[in-house]
């Protein structure tokens, strides 16, 4: 290990005992389990902003879009531009079921088929692993950063990460979370566009950004390098992947009003947008600069290290780990959600009948579910070292249906509990279909598209012909409110 490796080692601890020192503060103030996974519901409309934008230009952004870029171009962009159509609908459809102060995904979803507990079970189970598989491509994004960075192996540099994370998360909960966030959203932000600034330079200007080999002839946002299906089945996966991850419906529940979390979002989206051209010109710089990366995920941080004064540098790459520690951390906090209010509940449903927790057993309940869903997380980690592939297939198996479901349950009053389970099904097994299958897979990119199509035909089908002729009660009042 050289001795720039060693600063970088030394640097990133140091950032690890503030964070959990942050962690230690907020958790003076925790009483209940609510406290520690909402936060209290009064997250304001800056910190809602900060912690979106943060795990936005987090893992997908840094190791993903610019790896993608760096491989296909303008084709990185595809993932700024999904997630960012994904998070403005996101606050169209649903930042008003704040009103209904739900807890989970699972609750909220349920609601649309009159609270069967069928479904609410099997929500619980799909929304946790769900939940666990994104803080899993967190940890992935983290471990590489890290081993780049310090010259550790990659499976040494995951533990650290998972290990930080479980510490700092379990002690702080939700309010550790969003506030730092914050501070490293605008951080994140800024870094990415001098590492743009000062890539474009190093590779002698605008014009070798327009005109070389990787670009020249691949059409727009060089959809040529992937073809057009795959090209638009990128952008769809990541806006699947937004308005069905569990974390973004956390920003939701914990949002101190509907106005503020529409607002909040609503600027997400509109930088995010802007930004999204941002890590694609990072990657093509990388390639133009060195065009054999044993990775391309490492083509960012080549670039900090690279192009940038070591000091800054340095800091946008401490800046980087720490943004997959903080979107890690709010896919785990929606986990542990879900395990703590609808899985423990459904399993000791008897047991808490008798004798319900107190707030003390509930704030250590959480801590305890938090240290298993990291644990877990984990394990998955340490079998891949691909973002993208990790993302998009993670997205089509476990994500397409609760998409499906949140826009038929949300709009579409006749939907019923076994249209909903028909969705689930449908849309996992045509992606699985598909993923397993070379050719329709080369065809379709990822299967995202048609687990759409499939869940929704499916659950639209099945919930006509079960469909009884006054509609629930429950779906009816929920429809209501929400709209």
């Amino acid at each position: 290990m050289t001795s720039q490796q060693m600063t970088f080692l030394a640097a990133f601890f140091a950032y690890l005992l503030a964070m959990i020192a942050i962690s230690w503060f907020v958790s003076r103030w925790q009483k209940s389990g609510s406290d520690f996974l909402l936060a209290g519901r009064k997250v304001p409309l800056l910190l809602t902003l900060g912690t979106t934008v943060a795990t936005m230009v987090g893992t997908g952004s840094s190791m993903g879009a610019v790896g993608f870029a760096y491989q296909n171009a303008w084709a990185g962009a595809l993932y700024g531009i999904g997630g960012a159509v994904g998070i403005l609908l996101l606050a169209w459809v649903f930042a008003p079921v704040r009103k209904q102060q739900f807890a989970t995904m699972s609750e909220e979803l349920a609601s649309y088929v009159g609270n069967n507990a069928y479904v609410k079970k099997v929500l619980a189970v799909i929304i946790y692993a769900a939940s666990i598989g994104w803080l899993g491509a967190h940890l992935i994004g983290g471990g590489m950063y890290l081993a780049w960075l310090t010259g550790i192996d990659d499976t040494t540099a995951k533990l650290i990460i998972g290990i930080g994370l479980a510490i700092y998360v379990t002690l702080g909960g939700y309010s550790a979370v969003v506030w730092t966030d914050a501070i490293q959203a605008v951080i994140l932000f800024v870094g990415f566009l001098l590492m743009a600034y000062f890539a474009i330079d190093s590779v002698g200007g605008w014009q070798a950004v327009q005109n070389n080999q990787l670009v020249n002839g691949s059409g727009f946002l060089s959809y040529q390098n992937i073809g057009l299906i795959p090209a638009i089945s990128m952008s769809f996966a990541v806006l699947v992947g937004v308005m069905a991850t569990p974390s973004f419906r956390q920003r939701i529940y914990s949002g101190d009003s509907v106005s503020s979390i529409r607002k909040s979002f609503v600027m997400s989206g509109v930088l995010y947008l802007g930004f999204s051209l941002v890590p694609a010109i990072i990657g093509i710089c990388a390639y133009l600069i060195k065009g054999d990366l044993d990775n391309p995920a490492y083509a960012f941080p080549y670039i900090a290290l690279n192009t940038l004064p070591l000091l800054l540098g340095g800091l946008i790459l401490l800046a980087g780990i720490s943004a997959t520690l903080s979107s890690a951390s709010s896919d785990a906090i929606a986990g542990v959600s879900v395990f703590v209010s609808d899985i423990y509940a459904w399993l000791f449903k008897k047991s808490l009948s008798k004798q319900p927790l107190t707030d003390k057993q509930q704030l250590l309940l959480s801590r305890f579910a938090m240290i298993l869903t990291v644990a877990i997380a984990l394990l998955f980690a340490l079998l891949s070292n691909n973002i993208i592939t990790y993302i998009t297939k993670m997205i089509s198996l476990a994500l397409c249906g609760l998409f499906v479901m949140g826009l038929l349950g949300r709009f579409w009053r006749r939907l019923t509990w076994q249209g909903s389970i028909a969705i689930l099904v449908a849309s996992t097994l045509t992606a699985a279909l598909i993923g397993f299958n070379p050719t329709w897979l080369a065809f379709f990119g990822n299967p995202s598209i048609p687990a759409v199509i499939s869940g929704a035909f499916f659950g639209i089908v099945v919930s006509l012909v079960t469909q009884v002729k006054t509609p629930s009660k429950i779906v009816q009042k929920n429809t209501v409110e929400l709209m």
